[in-house]
């Protein structure tokens, strides 16, 4: 097994090579802003660490979100065609799972919550009992709209620094790990578990319109 992780679904450009039992490589940079120009030569940089052919790989793991729609589709675009060209399987993997399970990884065991920055004053979030079951599915929110529902739990993730008033208790990490994503899809894959489709979850509808009202410009 040589597994391919990569997700674009936070700030972070992050890509990981697994072989089942361990993590051979990985590389995380922070910029919102050049998933696209980072993803592909981090890619490369890792296979070069780990003395690797593309063509060795044997699965792609992806996260699908939730996250902002221009960033998340570099990973899944990319995941998607490279799971086509080499003739593997893809596998999604809820990115908000990623950080739980880093945070197990971290020394946190449970009950906390996980929360992503989903811009316009909102995150995207979930709550776990332990860093392998969530509980209910993730949701955007405003953070004083959850507040009370969130009180008293440690929280991990970008989205818990940014409202500190909400999640008192932020702990690391901060920002999606690609290894760990790699790490709980090898888990997953041990155990037979079902995975996710490699289509984006974005939670709600992108920024872009279309406009409801046509103004009439051709002559009566």
């Amino acid at each position: 097994m040589l597994l391919l992780a990569v997700d674009t679904a936070t700030p972070a450009v992050t890509v990981a090579l697994h072989d089942g039992e361990s993590v051979l490589a990985e590389s995380s940079q922070v910029d919102a802003r050049r998933h696209g120009e980072l993803l592909l030569p981090s890619v490369d940089r890792i296979l070069a660490e780990a003395g690797l052919a593309l063509d060795a790989v044997t699965g792609i793991v992806v996260g699908v979100g939730p996250g902002p729609y221009t960033g998340l589709r570099v990973g899944l675009v990319t995941a998607s065609t490279f799971a086509s060209v080499l003739g593997v399987p893809v596998h999604g993997l809820c990115t908000l799972d990623g950080l739980a399970h880093a945070a197990g990884a971290a020394g946190i065991e449970g009950p906390f919550t996980v929360a992503t920055d989903a811009r316009r004053k909102e995150v995207y979030w979930a709550r776990y009992e332990d860093p392998r079951t969530r509980v209910g599915e993730p949701a955007v929110d405003r953070p004083a709209d959850i507040a009370e529902r969130v009180a008293g739990l440690p929280a991990v993730g970008q989205g818990a620094r940014l409202y500190p008033e909400v999640f008192p208790d932020a702990r690391e990490p901060e920002h999606q790990s690609a290894a760990a994503l790699a790490s709980l899809a090898a888990e997953r894959l041990a155990a037979g578990a079902e995975f996710l489709p490699p289509t984006p979850l974005y939670l709600r509808r992108p920024d872009a319109q279309v406009p409801k009202n046509y103004k009439v410009v051709t002559p009566q």
